[in-house]
């Protein structure tokens, strides 16, 4: 069976029954918001599974009634984000990618939208989540450069405003979402559209979800604090061979620090 068509129950299914050698020492408690789609499924497979958190808690719209010993859902009330109670958590994980509506317990889970992530960011914080990691796919080629380093929005620009410890912002390219065309012109300029994009770099070519996952699995372990932000590029980077701890410590500047420590 392809890894994208896993069921996320599965995946919970399977970290539980690993065995925990480090369970004495898990702690805190870590929160995903957006556990659905290839991209939240492998964050949930990664990190639920990891047993560095004491607590494994998914945002869920409604009950998922089994296979889930170890991992918690918090259940969204059906009110708008500044109106729920607030839950309790040291990390959490916003990813945003759809549901794929042919997995049954995908359509339970709550699934964040761009426009939720400033009160969303609010709700979190005052829930005690002091590192946040953010996983915000774009289309390959249409980030524009300024913005590969930096804060995208003002959106962003809130999340960071509300002082948490850490904030991750990790910036994978995808590739561009089937559209339908209402005419043959339409059709027409997306066709020519998609002569462009061959043209895209090769680090700016999508990344497979288990890397994307891996690389938000070792930031959210070796990042210092601060605000940290993985362009395309990098993520690209990261997931070429087996040397993504070494790319992600250059990347959030652990490399330099090491280097200046050892000189006289």
């Amino acid at each position: 069976m392809p890894p994208d068509s896993i069921d996320p129950l599965q995946a919970l299914q399977a970290a539980n029954r690993a065995v925990r050698p480090a369970a004495a020492s898990a702690t805190g408690t870590l929160l995903i918001a957006g556990a659905t789609g290839a991209l939240g499924q492998e964050l949930l497979r990664r990190l639920a599974g990891s047993h560095r958190y004491a607590h494994a808690r998914v945002l869920a719209r409604e009950p998922i009634r089994d296979g889930l010993r170890g991992v918690e859902t918090y259940l969204s009330p059906d009110l708008p984000i500044s109106q729920w109670p607030l839950t309790s958590a040291d990390t959490a994980v916003i990813a945003f990618d759809s549901p794929r509506l042919y997995h049954d317990r995908e359509r339970a889970l709550w699934v964040p939208q761009p426009a939720d992530l400033p009160e969303l960011s609010r709700w979190l914080r005052a829930s005690g989540v002091r590192t946040l990691a953010i996983v915000q796919p774009h289309d390959q080629g249409r980030l524009p450069e300024a913005l590969k380093r930096g804060l995208a929005s003002l959106d962003e620009q809130a999340v960071v405003a509300n002082g948490f410890d850490r904030v991750i912002l990790v910036r994978s390219a995808r590739k561009p979402l089937n559209a339908k065309f209402a005419n043959p012109a339409e059709r027409l300029a997306a066709w020519m559209l998609s002569i462009v994009r061959l043209m895209v770099p090769s680090s700016e070519q999508p990344v497979r979800a288990s890397k994307v996952a891996e690389l938000v699995d070792v930031s959210l372990r070796i990042a210092p604090p601060g605000v940290h932000v993985a362009a395309p590029e990098m993520v690209w980077e990261a997931s070429q061979g087996q040397q993504m701890q070494a790319v992600a410590e250059r990347w959030l500047g652990l490399a330099e620090k090491d280097i200046t420590a050892t000189l006289p």
